[in-house]
C-alpha cells in the first residue's frame, strides 16, 4: 500500500528528497553493518569520522568551495550566528548590516551588543516588499564586514545581485536558499546556513569560512563554543556535534550530486516558482506581496487583501492536505514555501487547488 505523504510547505523544518529518507529508513536499525543506528554510535568512531569526512567533501564539491575555506557543522541553528558572526568578525568593533526584513533586523539587533551597526540599506519603507540599491553603499573605511540575509524566508525577497562591499569582507545568511542555485562562495568571507529548510533536520548550521577571518584574539570572556577557531580546529567535534543532522545532510548533498548538481537544482526551482507567480499575476483573488525582480525561488509570500479570506484559504488547504501555508504570525497572509525537495507536481496541485477555491469564491 503506498503512503500518501502531506504537500507540506513549511518554511522549516521542511519536506527531505523521498529518495533520502528512504535510504535513511533503511539504513535506520543498521548503518552499513555497523549494527547499530547513526543516532547511537559514537562519533569518535571510525565509522562516523568517515560519515562527516563524505558529508564535507560533498559539500565542497557541490559549491566548488575553494581549499581556503573551512566548513564548520556547529550546533545552535542559524539564530546562534547572530552573536557568533560579530564575536568573531568585529575585529575593529563596527559592521554594516542591509536590513531586508525579518531575519537581518534580529541580526542587527543581536550585533548592537557587540559593536557599533550602521544600517547601511533597508526596504523597512515598503515593508520589505523588494532589495535596496547596494551598489554605491556608505561603508566606513574601518568596517569589519558587510552582513546580509540573501534570502528573506518570512518577506519572501532574495537578493539578484550581491551588493559592492567596496573591498571589505560580505557575510551573508543563506539558511532560506541554501544549494538552491549556484553559488560563488569566493564572492564570500564567511556563509552560513540553517539546515532544517533546505538541507536536513532542525539544530545545525553549517559555516563557511575563508580561513584568515578565523581569529586568535577573541575577548576571553568568548565562549569556546563561540569561536569558529575550536570548531575549525577540532574537525566540528571539540564536543559531541549533532550526529543525525550530519549524516542526513550528507545524504542529501550526495542526492543533489546524482541529479546533477546546483545547476540542475536551480533550473528545477525555477520552473517551480513560475508555476506558482504565473497564477498570482493572473489571479483576481490572490495577490503576490514582493516585487518581481526581488521574488524567492524558496519562499512565495501572498494575500487576498482580507484577513478572513486568507483564514479561510489556510483551512481550506489544510482540508485538502496541503499543510502549513500560513503566514509568519508577523504578517499574516499566507505562504508557500518550495524548497528543494518539494516536487514540481506539488505546486501545480497547489496551484489547481488555489485556482478552484478562486471560482468558487469569486
Amino acid at each position: 500500500m503506498k503512503y500518501n505523504r502531506t504537500y507540506n510547505f513549511s518554511a522549516g523544518p521542511a519536506t527531505m528528497p523521498e529518495p533520502v529518507l528512504e535510504e535513511i529508513r533503511d539504513e535506520m536499525m543498521n548503518y552499513r553493518g555497523s549494527g547499530m543506528c547513526v543516532m547511537e554510535m559514537s562519533h569518535r568512531s571510525k565509522v562516523f569520522q568517515q560519515i562527516i569526512d563524505e558529508a564535507e567533501q560533498d559539500l565542497r564539491d557541490l559549491m566548488g568551495i575553494p581549499d581556503n575555506y573551512k566548513v564548520m557543522f556547529i550546533q545552535g541553528g542559524a539564530t546562534l550566528q547572530f552573536a557568533m558572526v560579530p564575536m568573531n568578525l568585529m575585529k575593529n568593533g563596527v559592521a554594516c548590516y542591509v536590513e531586508t526584513g525579518a531575519w537581518s533586523k534580529k541580526a542587527i539587533a543581536e550585533a548592537k551588543k557587540y559593536g557599533d551597526v550602521h544600517v547601511v540599506a533597508s526596504s523597512k519603507d515598503r515593508n520589505f516588499s523588494y532589495i535596496p540599491d547596494c551598489s554605491d553603499l556608505d561603508i566606513p573605511e574601518n568596517a569589519d564586514y558587510v552582513y546580509i540575509c540573501e534570502n528573506e524566508t518570512i518577506h519572501g525577497v532574495t537578493w539578484p545581485k550581491l551588493p559592492n562591499t567596496k573591498g571589505h569582507v560580505l557575510v551573508s545568511d543563506q539558511s532560506s536558499m541554501f544549494l538552491s542555485r549556484p553559488c560563488n562562495v569566493s564572492d564570500y568571507g564567511l556563509i552560513y546556513a540553517g539546515v532544517q529548510k533546505n538541507v536536513g533536520p532542525a539544530g545545525m548550521v553549517v559555516v563557511i569560512m575563508r580561513e584568515d577571518l578565523i581569529r586568535e584574539d577573541l575577548d576571553p570572556k568568548v565562549p569556546l563554543y563561540m569561536s569558529y577557531k575550536t570548531h575549525a580546529d577540532n574537525g566540528s567535534m571539540y564536543n559531541t556535534p549533532n550526529c543525525w543532522a550530519i549524516y542526513c545532510c550528507g545524504k542529501v548533498f550526495k542526492y543533489l550530486k546524482s541529479i546533477g548538481g546546483l545547476e540542475a537544482m536551480e533550473k528545477l526551482n525555477i520552473e517551480k516558482a513560475q508555476v506558482i507567480y504565473d497564477f498570482l499575476d493572473s489571479s483576481k483573488l490572490f495577490k503576490g506581496t514582493v516585487d518581481k525582480e526581488f521574488r524567492s525561488l524558496m519562499n512565495v509570500p501572498f494575500v487576498t487583501g482580507d484577513a478572513d479570506m486568507d483564514a479561510k484559504v489556510v483551512a481550506a488547504t489544510k482540508a485538502a492536505g496541503y499543510d502549513n501555508l500560513k503566514g509568519h504570525k508577523s504578517v499574516g497572509g499566507l505562504r508557500a514555501s518550495i524548497y528543494n525537495a518539494m516536487p514540481k507536481e506539488g505546486v501545480e496541485a497547489l496551484v489547481e487547488f488555489l485556482k478552484k477555491f478562486e471560482a468558487e469564491n469569486a
